[in-house]
């Protein structure tokens, strides 16, 4: 499997040690990482480039994408650059990580409706079997996809509550599911 790992580059002076975990952990799990553009690049080699080495930069960014199986990305820092390599992979319908570890989850993909995505947030104590939930899930080793109707009523309550709790509508009736689970054993 080829993952493609994404994070500010700016952010790498607070949080190259968790850029590196992931990309380890990745590995450790037999997942090819595209990481070198993140990892040993610094803010002045892109603001040093000229137009033409951006854009071919942006081209091998597109073929990256596209030969990955799926995008992680850390996004405890913002950036522009790493929401649209995620749109990108999601618009080629790639799965999703998007892992921060501090503050709030990125505002325009912590809610999103696209069961591609999954957001989490992370210590570097839970980060192994987040990673490792993610792989089961992209292997379809994990998931099974349930698709059922509900009233309006129904979802105006569900969307209330996956706000309440700011998890998305689907890992709240998961966690239903199991709290029942563990009740009737």
């Amino acid at each position: 499997m080829i993952a493609y790992f994404t994070a500010s580059i700016v952010g790498k002076k607070y949080h190259i040690d968790k850029y590196r975990r992931i990309v380890d952990l990745l590995k450790s799990k037999g997942v090819n990482v595209v990481d070198e553009h993140i990892l040993e690049v610094s803010e002045k080699d892109i603001q040093l480039q000229s137009r033409e080495k951006r854009l071919a930069f942006h081209e091998q960014l597109e073929d990256w994408v596209n030969s990955a199986d799926f995008l992680v990305a850390e996004t405890s820092f913002p950036s522009i650059s790493v929401g649209y390599e995620i749109s990108m992979a999601l618009d080629r319908g790639k799965p999703v990580l998007i892992l921060y570890s501090e503050g709030d989850p990125p505002a325009l993909f912590a809610y999103h409706e696209n069961e591609k995505i999954v957001c989490e947030q992370y210590t570097l104590e839970s980060l192994p079997a987040i990673i490792t939930d993610f792989l089961h899930f992209v292997r379809g080793e994990a998931d099974t996809r349930f698709t059922f109707f509900i009233s309006s009523k129904q979802a105006s309550y569900l969307a209330k509550q996956g706000k309440k709790y700011r998890v998305p509508k689907s890992v709240y009736l998961r966690q239903l599911i199991d709290q029942d689970a563990r009740k009737t054993k």
